[in-house]
């Protein structure tokens, strides 16, 4: 190593630390994210980049852009933090990288221009404000932006690459592909670290990002205020996942379904008689067996606000799908489809589970005003009082959850399903079940 490679490290190095400690003295709830990158000189980039483990950068461009704007250092600096602590590396699988990268740019960016924060702080231009108006979402995320991001064309993405691009991404490609790539012999020399494990930084990061989390919410409230959008923002990139598919095996209930059943056979008997009686068997496998399955059930949307149109029928066909693809009907069921806004619009009673996913092809729906739930839940009752669910095993409400919830606790299980890039901790009753989806799992499969 020359003495220029040391003085350019030395200089890269002490304009990282300058920009992380003012950082810090800020944003003291970050001391975790801040710290958990090693600088490193790279030229392989051409401005700065981080794989969740390294803060790469090109000593030219680092050093130009400090004497230029230290402002604009900091903010890319906590640009790449911010990718870290929502693990936008590690979620690039299935999608397409460059409205991913662009996505996770604007969603990273949205929350910089969202703080209070001297060293950070910049006027948020009226061109950068019209990009995030016109996404028409209420929380900017990077998987709520994601599904506009693909459906807007080539120029407007352009424009929005050119005002919202900090940092490179390169290696959040290679951290995709770590475990396929074939591992080197060690006789080469390589002018890069190794690309770290993907599974390695994701749960590196999701730990940094839930400990930044409490202590913006317990240590740290004075200077949250502060924060912008950024502890909003965590709580919904926090959120625990949960299987869709296993969360809906909770309204199943166990009776009797007219089914050869296998398992309770007595091969041993069988056999035995056959030798015994020559031929003639004294136990028959059972013409009924016990199934824990689902039979009277009410599936209530929204059609208010966000919740309409193309992602009301996209939930209810990806429903239909699960349930039917894991066997959790019985043959003949007494499912209603109810759609409300502040009263219910309509009924869509479905007792054949082969018309199921045929009803909902041609499901239309109906109503846009403003949203109350208890209308549902009375009429409801109605229904079980005139014996039409007699048997009621439960009912999903897919909602914004923007709405007036009844105060009493119905006598069956009722779970709320919220759009997560809507649902902002709305004053949900105790005895609801709460499960937060995004579009991007409904369009793409939940």
């Amino acid at each position: 190593m020359n003495a220029l490679h040391e003085k350019l490290i030395r200089i890269g190095d002490r304009i990282l630390s300058l920009s992380r400690s003012e950082l810090y003295l800020s944003m003291r709830y970050l001391d975790l994210a801040l710290s958990a990158l090693s600088f490193d000189l790279n030229l392989n980039t051409r401005t700065i980049a981080t794989d969740g483990v390294h803060l790469f950068y090109n000593p030219n461009y680092l050093i130009s852009a400090y004497q230029d704007d230290p402002v604009g250092v900091n903010r890319t600096y906590l640009h790449m933090v911010l990718h870290c602590i929502f693990r936008h590396m590690t979620q690039a699988s299935g999608r397409e990288p460059e409205d991913w990268n662009l996505a996770c740019d604007i969603a990273v960016e949205s929350i910089l221009d969202s703080l209070a924060y001297p060293c950070v702080q910049r006027l948020v231009t009226d061109r950068r404000q019209e990009y995030y108006d016109s996404l028409k979402l209420s929380v900017l995320n990077a998987e709520q932006i994601y599904p506009v991001i693909q459906t807007l064309p080539y120029p407007v993405k352009c424009g929005m690459q050119r005002e919202f691009l900090s940092d490179d991404h390169k290696f959040w490609e290679e951290l995709q592909d770590v475990k396929s790539k074939p591992q080197s012999s060690g006789d080469e020399p390589s002018g890069n670290p190794d690309p770290p494990d993907r599974d390695e930084v994701e749960q590196k990061w999701q730990d940094i990002s839930q400990k930044t989390q409490t202590s913006m919410e317990t240590f740290h409230q004075e200077l949250t205020l502060m924060a912008g959008n950024l502890l909003q923002q965590l709580h919904i990139g926090n959120r625990p996942r949960v299987d869709y598919r296993r969360f809906l095996q909770k309204f199943a209930a166990t009776r009797e379904e007219v089914r050869i059943d296998p398992d309770s056979f007595d091969y041993g008997f069988y056999h035995y008689s056959l030798q015994l009686y020559k031929n003639v068997p004294l136990i028959e496998e059972l013409e009924y067996r016990e199934a824990k399955k689902i039979h009277d059930f009410v599936i209530a949307v929204d059609t208010s606000g966000s919740c309409s149109g193309e992602l009301v029928q996209q939930f209810l066909e990806q429903t239909a799908s699960m349930l039917l693809d894991s066997g959790s009907f019985f043959r003949t069921v007494n499912v209603h489809i109810i759609q409300c806004d502040a009263d219910v619009q309509s009924d869509l009673k479905i007792t054949d589970t082969t018309r199921l996913t045929e009803s909902l092809r041609t499901f239309e729906v109906k109503g846009s005003g403003d949203t109350d739930f208890r209308p549902v839940f009375r009429y409801v009752e109605q229904l079980q009082q005139q014996g039409e669910l007699s048997h009621l095993q439960g009912l999903l409400f897919f909602t914004d959850g923007f709405g007036v919830y009844p105060h009493k606790r119905p006598p069956y299980p009722a779970a709320f399903v919220f759009l997560d890039d809507t649902y902002a901790g709305h004053p949900v009753p105790p005895w609801a079940i709460q499960l937060v989806l995004s579009q991007d799992d409904i369009k793409r499969g939940l």
